[in-house]
């Protein structure tokens, strides 16, 4: 080849679609980076449900606990009891003769006053002994009589030495023995007016009749034949009332005389009666673990009926700063009763508790809690101290229990 044929060469030009050794790795590259993104768009899912799954796991093993505050009880607390209403003064009338009878004058439901006449008795035994004592005292004063007569005599024949000194001692012997057998009738003529007198039944104090037991005709039998007396009527002074109330133990320390109470019946709703504390037995029940106290109740329009049942109010001042917590917060726990406290926000701990009253759906707690602590409500018996906890919802103090 000649040189001007050489220097008019030219290379050919590459190929229009390049070089398939370039190539080959861009593709290679480009087909790793789509699967790796594939891979990575599947795992990256996977791996955030994985964490939620766990965060969830971690949340649930943590209880939420409802919490209440204690409420501190109030310086008095009113107290409801059962009690009984009886009259102040309460009494069977009985008859201290024998013999039938023969009218009454009062019947019940009768105000009656102290000394009216309730009833009288017919006593023809009785009257027929009187008039044989009142005959034998007759007798026995005449005797008497005689007897002082011969034993002056007696004496004066005595001076003159007409009769012997025995025979006037014997006269003036007669003549006592004499003044003693009037002194026996006169004692017998006695009770028998006394037992006559007692023919007529009165009413030994203002009062009510709640009860007549005899009818005109019965035999009224006195007892001192060795029977049994009859009641004729019962009487009962309803003016002022007797309510007698057994207070429990834990509260007896606050029963003092002078307490204020009030007195609640159902036929009266709304209404409360006033009354006061005047005594109390001093002494504890042991069977019931009571004290029996006495509530004097005015009742001057006789609305408040003896044997009726009430219920007593008594606002008792309480012994000891006190909590009240719901019963649901109670933990019964074999070391002791317990209750569950929040600290720190999430963390239980048992506290040992001791209660005092129970109100029904709430307890006093008399030892162990303290102002401002947060206790679980319900809690699970699994519970222990150092558990996480997670508060739910927190209740202000309850209300004064009713």
């Amino acid at each position: 080849m000649s040189e001007s044929e050489t220097s008019d060469y030219r290379e050919p030009p590459p190929p229009a679609h390049g070089n398939p050794h370039r190539v080959r790795p861009i593709v290679i590259i480009l087909f790793v980076a789509v699967v790796v993104a594939v891979v990575i768009a599947g795992i990256i899912p996977r791996l955030r449900t994985r964490a939620e799954v766990r965060e969830e796991t971690s949340r649930m093993a943590i209880p939420d606990v409802a919490v209440v505050v204690p409420r501190r009880a109030a310086p008095a607390e009113e107290v409801v009891l059962p009690a009984s209403i009886q009259a102040y003064t309460d009494a069977p009338i009985y008859a201290r003769t024998n013999g039938y009878l023969k009218k009454w004058y009062v019947d019940i439901g009768a105000h009656v006053k102290e000394g009216q006449l309730l009833a009288e008795i017919d006593t023809p035994e009785i009257d027929q002994q009187l008039r044989q004592a009142q005959a034998d005292l007759g007798t026995a004063q005449a005797n008497v009589h005689l007897a002082e007569i011969t034993a002056n005599r007696y004496q004066d024949l005595l001076k003159s030495d007409s009769v012997s000194k025995q025979d006037a001692d014997n006269a003036e012997g007669d003549y006592e023995a004499k003044r003693a057998a009037v002194a026996s009738a006169q004692a017998n003529v006695k009770r028998l007016e006394d037992l006559q007198s007692f023919q007529k039944i009165y009413a030994p104090f203002d009062g009510v009749i709640t009860a007549r037991k005899v009818d005109i005709g019965d035999l009224i039998d006195a007892g001192a034949s060795g029977g049994a007396a009859k009641e004729l009527f019962h009487i009962a002074s309803t003016r002022r009332l007797r309510v007698y109330v057994s207070v429990p133990q834990g509260d007896s320390p606050n029963a003092k005389p002078g307490l204020k109470a009030d007195l609640v019946l159902p036929e009266f709703p709304g209404r409360r009666f006033p009354g006061t504390l005047v005594s109390t037995a001093q002494a504890i029940d042991p069977t019931s673990g009571t004290l029996l106290a006495e509530i004097s109740v005015d009742n001057p329009t006789g609305e408040l009926l003896p044997g009726a049942y009430a219920e007593v109010h008594l606002k008792l001042p309480s012994a000891s700063p006190s909590f009240t917590l719901p019963v649901g917060a109670l933990l019964f726990r074999s070391e002791g009763l317990r209750v569950v406290a929040v600290e720190n926000g999430n963390r239980a701990v048992l506290v040992p508790i001791v209660i005092g009253r129970d109100f029904g759906n709430e307890v006093e707690v008399v030892s162990g809690l303290t102002e401002g602590m947060q206790i679980v409500e319900n809690p699970p018996d699994s519970i222990v101290t150092g558990q996480k906890v997670r508060i739910a919802q927190s209740q202000p103090p309850q209300g004064p229990p009713q």
